[in-house]
């Protein structure tokens, strides 16, 4: 008797698994109509304050207190514009250019400083850095109003009080700045990638500036564009460092609305001149802001 083997019937052809992928991240990422609807609403409630700024900046002091109030942007840009830069007492375009200087300074040294300390901290191993990236941490816990006074006699005792070195030379180390580049290059440089570049004969400052820097581009941004408008932002050590011969752009919209009469055009005018470099940073640097935030979201 001679058994009979069938033939095994052929497999249905499988779908790639890439396929089920991709259906899968498309019905993970697909929005429904509430979703529209909450970022067109979250977008309009984003976008109004800088319109209604618009349009107080381009109205007379009149057309701004009437009722009901005016909605559109009117034809007195220009005019509030050239009566804020022709203000000898606010001094507004010394005051943009020393802001610059101010925020632009500290921003490249805090960035270079703290990208350098970070990877020390994360990458190398000698002794002590355990106390002593505590003790960043801790100067992160000091109140920055507990500094005036002694910054103060600090800097009249060095003679630089009134210049722009006043503001500039006591925050280009930063304490978040150092613990948030540790904190990225211990996760975003892998240890095997620097032993390879040491094998190849690589100094401590090559790897930084070919393997570690390209690695900490997104947090470097993030850390950038925070400190740059901090310090673009900064009233109170300005308001009491400087003199008022060379005031920052905050100073400076301070005096416009002191005094017994507050002309709201001007200060909406020097506002929203003083928010345009923002908005041209966080343009410039969206991209990196953007790919750092996504990248931490994908690693954690």
């Amino acid at each position: 008797m001679t058994a009979v083997i069938a033939d095994p019937e052929p497999e249905a052809p499988r779908k790639p698994l890439r396929t089920k992928v991709v259906e899968s991240n498309n019905q993970l990422f697909r929005a429904s109509p509430l979703n529209y609807l909450v970022l067109v609403v979250t977008f309009f409630l984003s976008v109004f304050p800088l319109y209604w700024m618009l349009v107080m900046a381009s109205r007379t002091n009149d057309e701004i207190v009437q009722i009901p109030p005016v909605l559109t942007p009117g034809g007195n840009l220009g005019k509030n514009f050239t009566s804020l830069f022709d203000n000898p007492d606010v001094m507004f375009a010394q005051a943009l250019l020393n802001s610059f200087i101010v925020a632009g300074s500290i921003t490249v040294v805090v960035v270079i400083f703290s990208s350098l300390a970070g990877f020390a901290f994360a990458k190398l191993r000698f002794r002590g850095s355990g106390v002593l990236l505590g003790l960043v941490v801790l100067t992160m816990m000091v109140p920055i109003q507990l500094g005036t006074v002694p910054l103060y006699m600090m800097m009249d005792w060095l003679g630089i009080q009134g210049t722009l070195l006043t503001v500039i030379l006591p925050y280009l180390a930063s304490g978040f700045g150092v613990f948030l580049m540790r904190q990225y290059a211990s996760q975003a440089v892998p240890d095997e990638l620097i032993e390879a570049a040491r094998v190849d004969g690589a100094s401590t400052i090559r790897i930084f500036w070919s393997v570690v820097l390209p690695a900490l581009r997104p947090a470097a941004a993030i850390l950038g564009l925070f400190t740059f408008m901090t310090y673009w932002n900064d009233f109170l050590w300005p308001y009491v460092a400087l003199s008022p011969e060379n005031p920052t752009v905050q100073v400076a919209l301070s005096r416009l609305s002191s005094g017994y009469y507050t002309d709201q055009s001007l200060v909406m005018a020097g506002t929203l001149m003083a928010t345009l470099p923002l908005l041209v940073v966080v343009v410039l640097f969206g991209r990196q802001l953007i790919s750092g935030i996504m990248d931490g979201a994908v690693k954690s």
